[in-house]
């Protein structure tokens, strides 16, 4: 396939979600921008996600980094998170994870190969479903997994619930991250609900993320097409109200405050909110 061709079925790619997840949308955007090394390139590449740091920043790598050399990096910091993730997991400790993590899925992975026992319980994530994702790799792993819908990820966490619910108390929650600011963690929609709910219950709340998803400047939150959720053309059309102004919004992500945060989880340890902070801006 011309490079030309192949760069541009990436973007596609990237663009529709067929290539999901901060890390693999990174790597996968260094690889175009290596079939075609232009600045045209780059500027198209760093269109397609806005609300991706980790993007933008091996991006800045590409002119001086062969993509060997990155994989390496990434699967370096990888190994560091995934001993950070084994040592905080306790035995038979039910697990909360919400919408789809490479970076998280990799930890509890490996956690399990190691010994550990515990169960996960995590969200199907409408309206692209990436929490399947989610529960395809984890059980093929042989970990035990709960998906429920995101309605009820209150009755996911709550721990005095009616027994009816027939759930277990969710011991720890493991969140990735698209991006990590001064004042907090970006996240798929639905993470900062998730973080009030941890934060009500005392549930101790982990951002499992690479350093390279930190951004000192303001990120843009990204709006997908709303017919992801529901073809509003159809909508629209059916309406007996020619005039009518409804609408659809289907946001991508959400502010989680780093006050519900318990500690982030990246290859430079586990570290509280301002030692990751301090740390990250000495590198």
């Amino acid at each position: 396939m011309p490079r030309q061709k192949k760069f541009n079925k990436i973007c596609k790619d990237i663009k529709s979600i067929k290539i999901q997840g901060a890390e693999n949308i990174a790597k996968a955007a260094f690889f175009a921008y290596k079939l075609v090394p232009t600045p045209a390139s780059k500027k198209k590449l760093l269109s397609l996600r806005p609300t991706e740091p980790m993007l933008q920043n091996i991006l800045d790598l590409a002119d001086n980094m062969p993509y060997i050399e990155l994989k390496i990096k990434l699967d370096k910091n990888q190994e560091l998170i995934n001993h950070h993730v084994f040592n905080l997991i306790k035995n038979n400790s039910i697990i909360f994870t919400h919408c789809h993590s490479s970076t998280v899925t990799h930890a509890l992975i490996y956690a399990k190969k190691h010994g550990k026992k515990f169960e996960v319980y995590n969200t199907e994530t409408r309206p692209l479903f990436q929490g399947r994702k989610t529960f395809n790799e984890l059980n093929q792993a042989g970990i035990k997994v709960t998906m429920f819908a995101d309605s009820a990820v209150k009755i996911a966490l709550t721990k005095d619930q009616d027994k009816e619910e027939k759930t277990k108390p969710v011991n720890i929650i493991f969140l990735g991250a698209d991006a990590i600011t001064n004042k907090g963690v970006i996240n798929k929609v639905g993470s900062g609900m998730i973080s009030d709910i941890a934060k009500q219950n005392h549930i101790p709340l982990y951002i499992i993320a690479d350093s390279l998803k930190y951004a000192s400047k303001p990120i843009k939150f990204e709006q997908r097409n709303p017919k992801e959720i529901w073809n509003k053309l159809n909508i629209l059309k059916n309406s007996k109200n020619k005039k009518t102004k409804s609408s659809i919004k289907d946001p991508a992500f959400e502010f989680i405050e780093k006050k519900n945060i318990t500690q982030i989880i990246s290859e430079l340890g586990v570290l509280g909110y301002k030692k990751f902070l301090k740390k990250i801006k000495n590198i």
